[in-house]
């Protein structure tokens, strides 16, 4: 059975069915607070419904070989390359972001696929030997089973893509759960996939919905054997504590407040360059936006002259009516309203810079710098989502790197500063999955993802990801 995309069902067991009860839920652009599709809403037993389909999938799918899955991830990759246009546009209008920057995460995501189809081919094992006198070991590295992914709205395709290379590299079959407000371009992907006949059926299912009932029916049911969420810190908690009960396992990839130390001999311009991206880049909605910064006190001022009038530079608008913009909307009428609160709730602060909405067409925020901020203030403790940038002047080194591990989150950090040995000791010290020098937010394949303390736990990306995934059986052999 095949359907165009714009029908919005869930795809279960090669099908594109409808709810099971019937329900539908509105899809928003955020860059006009219109609808633009309709898609399920699903309910646990649409998930009940995936999970017969992705076990019936199974049998065969853990037969394959690690060169066969690898074959599927080569074509999948391919697939996005070949509808590169497509996607990009479907995000943009989907999620608010300008389209050049939903065209820059397509190679990407096609990338990540290539990287899991090559270390398919390769999973690591302690070397086979006799570890007894008469008696010889071997390590098998076996899929999960089923598992299921649930991905965010700030980057829906690219976070999918994220969970199903390691999923399916590894020899699992997947349900993926799309964020109830971005879900059209996984659904597209998906549907891409059955017309090229790439997935063999029930091994890759897609079910959409809210949290409550799909989110939480993953997480319970028991033939479930991975819940991989990238999401916000409260929705790990309530995975964590409700995966517990049927013992599975959980990946977690949650908030982040990204600091940004700048020591007195870094490049002023280049680092208001660097913020002018990584804090606003998806309207600031991202886990590691370089949203909190900590200034040296003679690079201070310099840094707050280049960077005000770099962030005022920015073009914002709606992405369908020009592709010269740097930043669009944030995702909703919530987010929008969540991100200026923090902004009324400032108490004390000082905003250069930005602070307000556009107009009352879309759920827009402009670009916002604050400064005259306490560390123990919920705009620096707290993670916005949102484009807004604090900066903070600090008095040495020491004070510097305790205010930046002084938060619940532990991401991703960086440094700026031309002393090497300063930098390698700053990267030392922080508590975050990720430090860049000299720079903030780029991500590559072959390396790890993934946080520290309340950021979560797990890595999305490299080889690391496939420890997830995978279990560690040992063989044991008697020879005489």
């Amino acid at each position: 059975m095949s359907v165009t995309v714009s029908e919005y069902k869930n795809f279960i067991g090669g099908e594109w069915v409808d709810a099971a009860d019937g329900g539908t839920m509105e899809v928003l652009n955020p860059a006009t607070g219109e609808a633009i599709a309709e898609v399920p809403r699903g309910t646990a037993k649409d998930v009940d419904r995936a999970v017969e389909a992705a076990k019936r999938a199974w049998p065969e799918w853990f037969e394959t070989t690690p060169g066969e899955r690898a074959e599927v991830l080569l074509k999948l990759a391919d697939l996005i390359d070949e509808h590169t246009e497509e996607l990009a546009q479907l995000e943009s209008t989907n999620v608010g972001k300008p389209l050049p920057a939903a065209r820059d995460e397509l190679p990407v995501a096609s990338d990540n696929l290539r990287f899991f189809a090559g270390a398919a081919r390769l999973l690591e094992g302690k070397a086979a030997g006799e570890y007894m006198r008469g008696y010889t070991s071997m390590i098998r590295r076996e899929p999960l089973g089923i598992v299921a992914g649930i991905t965010p709205w700030n980057y829906p395709l690219m976070m999918a893509i994220w969970k199903i290379g390691p999923a399916l590299a590894a020899g699992n079959v997947q349900i993926v759960k799309p964020s109830e407000q971005t879900p059209l371009t996984t659904l597209r992907f998906v549907q891409l996939a059955q017309e090229a006949d790439i997935l063999p059926a029930g091994v890759l299912n897609v079910v959409t919905g809210d949290g409550v009932p799909v989110g939480e029916a993953l997480v319970k049911h028991p033939d479930i054997r991975l819940i991989s969420l990238t999401g916000d810190v409260e929705t790990g908690k309530i995975i964590a504590r409700t995966a517990a009960d049927t013992l599975k396992r959980v990946h977690l990839e949650l908030g982040g407040k990204a600091p940004v130390i700048v020591f007195d001999d870094a490049d002023p311009a280049a680092v208001a360059e660097g913020i002018k991206i990584a804090g606003y880049w998806n309207s600031g909605q991202d886990c590691t936006a370089a949203s909190r910064v900590m200034a040296g006190p003679k690079i201070y001022d310099k840094l707050l002259e280049e960077l005000v009038p770099a962030v005022e530079s920015l073009a914002v608008g709606d992405p369908a009516e020009s592709e010269e913009l740097d930043m669009g909307p944030v995702i909703s009428k919530d987010q929008q309203d969540r991100v200026l609160g923090f902004l009324d709730r400032a108490k004390g602060a000082k905003v250069l810079t930005g602070g307000g909405s556009n107009g009352s067409r879309g759920f827009f925020v402009k670009p916002t710098v604050v400064t005259e901020v306490g560390q123990e203030d919920e705009i620096v403790q707290r993670e916005v989502f949102g484009p807004v940038v604090t900066v903070q002047r600090f008095a040495d080194d020491d004070q510097a790197l305790a205010w930046a591990n002084d938060v619940d989150y532990g991401l991703a950090a960086s440094v700026w500063t031309r002393d090497v040995g300063r930098a390698l000791n700053a990267a030392r010290k922080l508590q975050f999955g990720t430090v860049w020098i000299n720079d903030h937010i780029p991500l590559v394949s072959e390396m790890p993802h993934g946080g520290y303390k309340k950021s979560g736990y797990g890595k999305d990306l490299s080889a690391y990801s496939l420890e997830d995934y995978t279990n560690i059986k040992h063989v044991m052999a008697k020879i005489n």
